[in-house]
């Protein structure tokens, strides 16, 4: 089963303490389900699941995670960081040991570990921007982040894939044409067009869904059949085409279109009316320069 518009999940209206688990989180909203070959072992999983779960449920994809530098990704506790491994800042230890400190009970930790499961190219040149820019830095002695790092830390938290079989949909969203989009639009809209969320403080968001939730994205047109392709193999492409574009495209944060998600039809429960984009502070236009 390929990526679905599946308009009858809506996001759950009762609020979820962020320190409880729930193995049936998928339930919750439409955007979890690029993890979706992966929820019937988290399901299994009664508690918070510990480094060794994450370790046991990596095993059970058909992902090769593996960094730039070619170490394998794991993921250790960090509680470890008093070790002489983790003396190096996070992206560096990754870079070159593998070793993802991962908090325990933390579900902004745990859905960065499933970004690494489905997504596994894309973080990896994440990781490696990092790095070289840290590297750089180091050599130049200079200090501040720099754009690019800005950039690919905010799709990192935050970014999500727009992909179309219909380049209109696509210009309206980069016009900022909101409601023409969403409402006006809105059949073609569940059959050419899909939201596959990235950015692992997006996933946290989605568990208690609210006005103003943006992500930062990215688009990518595709032929019509490209949606009845079983789904891992849509999300093995998309992660392809995201390392391809974060190594050779990516270098300012204005390379990322702001997307106000719960305006995909079903994606909000208050969606199904047209003045819910008339909503200014939500649906913001685009400003004029």
């Amino acid at each position: 089963m390929g990526i679905s518009s599946n308009s009858s999940l809506v996001a759950n209206s009762s609020l979820m303490k962020l320190t409880d688990w729930n193995p049936l989180f998928d339930r919750l909203s439409p955007a979890f389900e690029p993890f979706k070959p992966l929820t019937e072992a988290i399901s299994s999983v009664k508690n918070w699941p510990t480094c060794l779960d994450l370790e046991s449920l990596k095993h059970q994809t058909d992902n090769d995670l593996v960094t730039h530098s070619g170490m394998p990704v794991r993921f250790v506790p960090q509680e470890n960081a008093a070790s002489n491994d983790f003396a190096q800042p996070y992206e560096t230890r990754i870079y070159l040991t593998g070793m993802v400190a991962t908090r325990s009970e933390n579900w902004h930790d745990f859905f960065n570990a499933l970004v690494w499961m489905t997504f596994p190219n894309a973080k990896a040149a994440l990781n490696y921007i990092h790095y070289q820019a840290l590297v750089h830095a180091f050599q130049r002695k200079t200090e501040g982040r720099g754009t690019l790092r800005d950039a690919a830390t905010l799709f990192d938290e935050s970014g999500v894939v727009v992909l179309s079989s219909q380049s209109h949909l696509i210009e309206l969203l980069r016009q900022h044409e909101w409601k023409d989009v969403f409402w006006r639009e809105r059949e073609t809209v569940l059959k050419s067009m899909r939201f596959i969320v990235f950015g692992h403080a997006l996933y946290e968001k989605a568990l208690n869904p609210y006005l103003g939730m943006t992500g930062k994205g990215v688009f990518f047109q595709v032929k019509a059949l490209f949606f009845r392709r079983p789904l891992t193999e849509q999300l093995h492409a998309i992660d392809q085409w995201l390392a391809d574009f974060l190594l050779q495209k990516l270098s300012v944060t204005a390379d990322l279109s702001p997307i106000p998600l719960l305006g995909y039809p079903g994606w909000f429960d208050g969606n199904g009316f047209s003045e819910f984009y008339d909503n200014p502070q939500y649906f913001r236009s685009r400003s004029k320069k």
